[in-house]
């Protein structure tokens, strides 16, 4: 039985095998780290390339949302035509939340971010002059396209870091997601400096849009693996085999075969864990300051501090936690995780003292951190089909941004802030129950069928052998063609047509 960390996804970037150099004595010391070849470079790189766009992403949302008390005061809005507007970023990611999936699966990832890239740049230009020229169908487009671009960017991105997280052979998933809270934290700061030197919105959001642009544009080509088109991945994934034919290249695949990801139970499910860990932390981001001010009759610098001691702890576990998860699994971590989170919120929400209250803050934030890194990683674990499966579970996410704003608020109203934040730990239960969906499993061979949910929560079972084709009777050489080739014709599975060539070319080697 092989241990998770010791696989490599050879579909989504086959590496060829490197020879290691002797050492001075003629061979490696026991025990010794292998010396990095030049073809691990590509692969580091992309990882902190990609952690530099996640923390892109944080860093130009908050320092954004750092300047809604000056929109708000510039467009003289109400609290609550300004929670309207806001709402127009869930209702773009939502809308665009299945459609990214199409595109990444059928045009690939590098589209993807190009159009985020257009997105982000205008929607930041519009955020900037609506303000200024006073009008608010202006701002609410800029935040709508924020949104659109957003979710649009967010599929590639997760199904590129968990392809580095496969080829890795460790989990390191959640430090993507720790670099977007950093992100968060320097544009928090950017933001409050603005606001202190009484920068114009609209020259703070003009160089944004233009200094977030390059960031992307030079980050892109080095970032697109395992989100190429369909079409490049199999063409380029065939071995050239002399006297073999040239490989056909998959039909296009139609809308309804875009979107089997919302057909499948685990990937639903895993998606409802990832709506109870966004509604989670989305509270906490909305509500928390506030809850703490309000419930605890406190300057509004005290509630500032103890948001931030959540977003500390968050960050932390998404650092350093991922020891954590090689050693025990998914789903243990996502069960314990759960638990720690939902005894935190419950002491926040009861508590008699700040201090108390304080403490259960650090706890919710401990478990809040592993929740969605987890569920994108258990979403990617069939690359071929990872694309429309983040798709689906980001949408359950958008739901819950757009969801928990108004109806928390409306709890807000009767409960008071603190006991209406308390109504999540219902989600947070259902998380818990749900954790086993999160399992690693094993992508499907060729002519198998993918299994429907996972069996076990330990070191993944060793893959089912294809089943033999016409072209041998080996199933050990079924499968091996399988992985190199990867999936072919139009339902996504090579056909025994097109494996009979390289098999026997590869039976012959």
């Amino acid at each position: 039985m092989t241990h998770p960390r010791d696989r490599v996804d050879r579909v989504a970037a086959p590496v060829p095998p490197a020879t290691a150099a002797p050492s001075r004595a003629g061979s490696a010391p026991a025990g010794a780290a292998p010396a990095r070849s030049s073809a691990d470079l590509p692969l580091v790189r992309a990882r902190w390339v990609l952690m530099g766009l996640f923390a892109l992403n944080g860093l130009t949302f908050s320092s954004w949302l750092a300047r809604i008390p000056a929109v708000r005061d510039a467009l003289e809005l109400s609290t609550g035509q300004l929670g309207s507007v806001l709402l127009a970023g869930s209702l773009g990611a939502l809308a665009t939340a299945t459609v990214a999936g199409v595109l990444v699966t059928r045009r690939g990832g590098r589209l993807a971010l190009l159009i985020s890239t257009v997105g982000f740049a205008l929607a930041y230009v519009l955020i900037g002059a609506g303000p200024t020229l006073g009008s608010v169908p202006l701002l609410a487009v800029g935040i709508f396209l924020t949104g659109v671009s957003f979710a649009v960017g967010n599929v590639p991105l997760n199904v590129e870091s968990a392809s580095v997280e496969r080829r890795m052979g460790r989990t390191v998933l959640p430090q993507f997601h720790a670099a977007f809270s950093i992100g968060a934290v320097l544009g928090s700061g950017i933001g409050a400096v603005a606001a202190h030197l009484d920068v114009p919105l609209l020259s703070q959001f003009l160089v944004t849009a233009v200094l977030g642009t390059v960031w992307r544009l030079l980050s892109i080509p080095h970032v697109v693996v395992a989100s190429r088109p369909v079409r490049e991945r199999v063409l380029t994934n065939v071995p050239a085999v002399p006297g073999a034919p040239a490989p056909r290249a998959p039909r296009r695949r139609g809308l309804g075969t875009a979107l089997d990801a919302w057909r499948e139970p685990r990937t639903v499910l895993i998606g409802v864990v990832i709506m109870a860990a966004a509604l989670s932390e989305g509270s906490a981001n909305d509500w928390l300051a506030l809850a703490v001010v309000d419930g605890f009759d406190q300057p509004e610098a005290v509630g500032a501090a103890v948001f931030g001691s959540f977003v500390a702890a968050m960050t932390v576990v998404r650092l350093l936690g991922t020891r954590l998860i090689d050693r025990y699994g998914r789903v243990a971590v996502l069960r314990a995780s759960g638990v720690v989170s939902l005894v935190g919120l419950l002491v926040f929400g009861f508590a008699p003292t700040l201090p108390l209250a304080g403490a259960g803050v650090v706890a919710w934030g401990l478990g809040a951190a592993l929740a969605v890194p987890l569920g994108i990683a258990a979403a990617s674990d069939d690359p071929m089909l990872a694309a429309g499966r983040v798709a689906v579970v980001s949408a359950f996410s958008s739901v819950a941004s757009l969801a928990a704003p108004p109806l928390l608020g409306l709890a807000a109203e009767s409960l008071g802030a603190r006991h209406a934040l308390v109504l999540i730990a219902a989600a947070m239960v259902v998380s818990v129950s749900l954790s086993s969906r999160v399992a690693r499993v094993e992508p499907a061979e060729a002519g198998t069928p993918a299994p429907a949910a996972p069996t076990a929560a330990g070191p993944r079972s060793a893959p089912t052998p294809a089943t033999p084709t016409a072209a041998s009777d080996d199933p050990a050489l079924a499968a091996l063609v399988s992985r190199v080739v990867g999936p072919v014709g139009e339902d996504g599975r090579a056909s025994a047509h097109e494996l009979e060539p390289v098999c026997a070319a590869q039976a012959a080697r």
